[in-house]
């Protein structure tokens, strides 16, 4: 019993959420960052899924599926941790705000909204060094920056632009994780309600039939601020120093002008593909973590 109350007293059980978050995500991430390679440079302009994969299997070779796997890992460890954390903390408080009671849909998706905004707050710096490592190999060899990793970039980019150009992007790195974070839970619990209550599935097909449909919404909700965040933070200025946008909203007017409202979901079926099965594996990962956890008394 003292050790039970020690367990709920201690230092561990405030932060595990976190932990657990940060660990979860970046796992999921070493299995997904072929497909987001694959969908900035479609986003970039390269051509389809299809030209882009066989384009960087002929001139790059496997290897360039991986780019930026340091810089996608410590953006997990940041961002991740932060909204996985943030949210459970934020739920936690409200259910004890509401009598121990479930907490209705739209609380589910305030305490989302909120824990999408502390967490990109924490991850753009990486998520800036990761788009950034990705779309290097698509610039001019003159113009390129050649970051070796994630902290090399992250170093570099104080160095030469500044602490403040850690930020670069992010205002829409924010709106996109509230964007996303909204749709990815709010669905997710309906369609684990639907997929369990009405249609009687078994927890392996409601995991995966309501990640599946959180991963759509999600998508839907983050690909224009996620197109918009990619544009402004891959930009490099011209010979004179001016660069293309002068920040979000002149590049979402200049987007709409040139391309209209579908230029916001170039590659949206591989974005879908790709936060599909991260939504996924982020919560089997998690819930495998937290089994362990309790099988080891932690």
């Amino acid at each position: 019993m003292a050790n039970e109350k020690k367990t709920q007293t201690g230092v561990w059980p405030k932060i595990k959420p976190f932990v657990n978050g940060g660990t979860s995500g970046m796992l999921a991430t070493c299995v997904i960052q072929p497909i987001d390679m694959i969908k900035v440079r479609i986003q970039l302009g390269q051509g389809s899924a299809a030209t882009v994969t066989k384009t960087m299997l002929r001139n790059e070779g496997i290897g360039a599926f991986y780019k930026g796997l340091s810089a996608g890992l410590l953006r997990q460890a940041t961002y991740t941790t932060a909204r996985l954390g943030s949210f459970k903390m934020l739920t936690t408080k409200a259910i004890e705000a509401n009598d121990g009671k479930p907490l209705p849909l739209y609380q589910k998706a305030l305490c989302g909204l909120t824990a999408g905004a502390i967490g990109a707050c924490f991850g753009s710096p990486a998520d800036l060094a990761l788009i950034r490592m990705q779309a290097d190999a698509t610039l001019p060899a003159a113009q390129r920056r050649n970051y070796s990793n994630a902290f090399h970039a992250l170093y570099r980019i104080v160095g030469d632009e500044g602490v403040l150009a850690l930020w670069k992007g992010a205002g829409p790195t924010v709106v996109r994780a509230m964007a996303l974070n909204m749709g990815m839970l709010a669905s997710y619990d309906q369609s684990v309600e639907f997929f369990k209550d009405s249609l009687g599935l078994g927890e392996a097909a409601t995991v995966i039939g309501a990640s599946a449909v959180s991963g759509f919404f999600a998508s839907a909700c983050s690909l224009p601020f996620d197109y918009v965040k990619t544009q402004i933070q891959k930009m490099q200025p011209d010979a004179e120093g001016k660069y293309p946008y002068n920040g979000s909203l002149d590049c979402t007017m200049k987007t709409l002008k040139s391309g209209g409202p579908l230029k916001f979901y170039t590659g949206f079926p591989v974005y879908c593909v790709r936060i599909a099965p991260h939504v996924m594996m982020t919560w089997i990962f998690l819930n495998q973590i937290q089994k362990a956890q309790k099988n080891m008394g932690l």
